[in-house]
């Protein structure tokens, strides 16, 4: 074949809105929900349907709609959080407690980092965060749940917010909201298939004995 004859058109670029969307865009846009629910900016259910969006889309361009009426991180314009990595972006360790097959469990006196992803797979996972210390006032927990479990206990002195899609199982959070307006808040967010996910406070040890102690009088 002559090439001069019959030269190759070239490609032309996608549109910005066209491009196909990342992981790691995916990633940026559920932050942006997750402290937009954190601030109390979105409702729980609001999150949980923007998220489900978020992991389905194939483009930057389905992603922009789902921020367009919430401020970045950073005061970056959430466009180009969706489609162009934000330096102004929180960042920071991610700690992941994976258990297949087996359990995985994380208490006692611990810094907890900005993130943890927790996944378990026929096992299960507990993650106590009552003697925790928290490095930051946002913490994200990520839990995915096939055929497990993921069981996730905070302290009453602290927000507790979040939500999930239970598919043939269960995902449950607690709400809890507290009083003291810089408190640490912790964030549930991810997926059960045919297991659960549960996230609550643990009640103090004063609590639980005078409610012991109650009910074997009444008894």
């Amino acid at each position: 074949m002559d090439l001069e004859k019959h030269p190759q058109k070239p490609v032309a670029p996608a549109e910005p809105a066209g491009i196909r969307a990342s992981d790691a865009d995916r990633d940026r846009i559920a932050d942006i929900l997750r402290e937009a629910m954190a601030e109390g900016r979105l409702t729980a259910e609001e999150h949980s349907e923007r998220v489900d969006a978020v992991y389905r889309a194939k483009t930057v361009g389905e992603l922009e709609p789902l921020v367009r009426d919430l401020p970045a991180p950073g005061g970056a314009r959430p466009a180009a959080a969706a489609g162009i990595p934000d330096e102004g972006s929180p960042t920071g360790p991610v700690e992941s407690l994976v258990a297949v097959f087996s359990s995985s469990t994380r208490r006692g006196r611990w810094r907890v980092g900005n993130r943890t992803n927790a996944f378990a797979f026929f096992g299960s996972v507990e993650i106590d965060l009552t003697e925790a210390l928290f490095g930051q006032r946002l913490t994200v927990i990520n839990a995915t749940s096939i055929f497990g479990s993921v069981d996730i206990r905070v302290p009453e002195n602290i927000s507790l917010r979040g939500g999930g899609t239970g598919v043939f199982g269960s995902f449950e959070v607690s709400t809890l909201e507290s009083p003291d307006p810089e408190a640490p808040v912790v964030v549930i967010n991810g997926y059960s298939v045919f297991g659960s996910v549960d996230a609550k406070p643990k009640r103090g040890k004063f609590i639980a004995d005078l409610q012991k102690r109650l009910r074997k009088h009444l008894g």
